[in-house]
C-alpha cells in the first residue's frame, strides 16, 4: 500500500478521501457528542482533543502506520465522520479497518456500511488483501453487533489488549472478512452500493 498516494474512495452514497489537517474544522460538529467516544481509546470530542486525534492520524500517514479518511455523507454534502486503514501488512496481504466514527446524526441511515463497502471493495480488490481484521471493545456491544450484521466473522477476545481511557486496559474482540468471503458479501450485504463495478 502507498502511503504517499491520495486515495478517493467512491459509491452512491458515500466519499472517502484522504484526511488533511483542515478538516479539523469540519469534523468539530459531527464529533461534537460525548457518546460517540464511550468506549474508544481516544476522545475527540472538545477541540483541543479534535485537534490532537486529528495531528495523530496525520502522523500515523507520515509513518505509513495508519491511512486516515473522512467520511462524506453524498446525501448531504457534509462530512460525517472519519475511518483509517491501519496494521498494514503488505507482506502477508493482511490490514485492519478502524478508528471509525460517525456523527449522531449520520447513524442508522446506511452510511457507515456504504463507507465499509468502499474500504472492503478496495482492500480486496486493489490492494490485493486476503484477510481484512475490524477490532472493537469487548465492551460496545452496538459495535460488535454493527460487525456481525455486515458478514464480518467474530474471532475471539484479545484479553487486556490495549490501554484505553480511563487508565484501564481493554479486552478487544476481533472480527475478519477474508477474500473466500467477500464476492457473496459484496452482492449480498453491500449489493445496495455496488451499482459501480468498476
Amino acid at each position: 500500500m502507498d502511503f504517499t498516494r491520495d486515495i478517493l474512495l467512491e459509491n452512491d452514497r458515500a466519499l472517502l478521501r484522504p484526511l488533511v489537517a483542515a478538516d479539523v474544522d469540519l469534523l468539530q460538529e459531527p464529533a461534537a457528542d460525548p457518546e460517540l467516544w464511550r468506549y474508544t481509546l481516544t476522545r475527540a470530542d472538545s477541540r483541543p482533543e479534535l485537534d490532537a486525534y486529528v495531528a495523530a492520524a496525520l502522523q500515523g500517514l507520515a509513518q505509513a502506520r495508519r491511512y486516515p479518511f473522512v467520511i462524506i455523507d453524498k446525501q448531504t454534502g457534509r462530512v460525517a465522520g472519519s475511518t483509517s486503514y491501519y496494521n498494514v501488512v503488505a507482506e502477508e496481504q493482511r490490514l485492519s479497518i478502524g478508528y471509525t466514527w460517525i456523527g449522531t446524526d449520520f447513524q442508522r441511515t446506511g452510511l457507515n456500511r456504504a463507507a465499509k463497502h468502499l474500504l472492503l471493495r478496495h482492500a480486496f480488490e486493489e490492494l490485493g488483501c486476503e484477510r481484512v481484521e475490524l477490532e472493537t471493545d469487548a465492551r460496545n456491544h452496538k459495535s460488535q453487533n454493527a460487525m456481525g450484521q455486515m458478514g464480518a466473522t467474530e474471532e475471539g477476545t484479545l484479553r487486556s489488549h490495549r490501554p484505553t481511557q480511563g487508565g484501564i486496559r481493554r479486552d478487544t474482540i476481533i472480527f475478519s472478512i477474508i477474500r473466500a468471503e467477500w464476492a457473496a458479501l459484496r452482492q449480498s450485504i453491500f449489493g445496495a452500493f455496488d451499482t459501480n463495478r468498476g
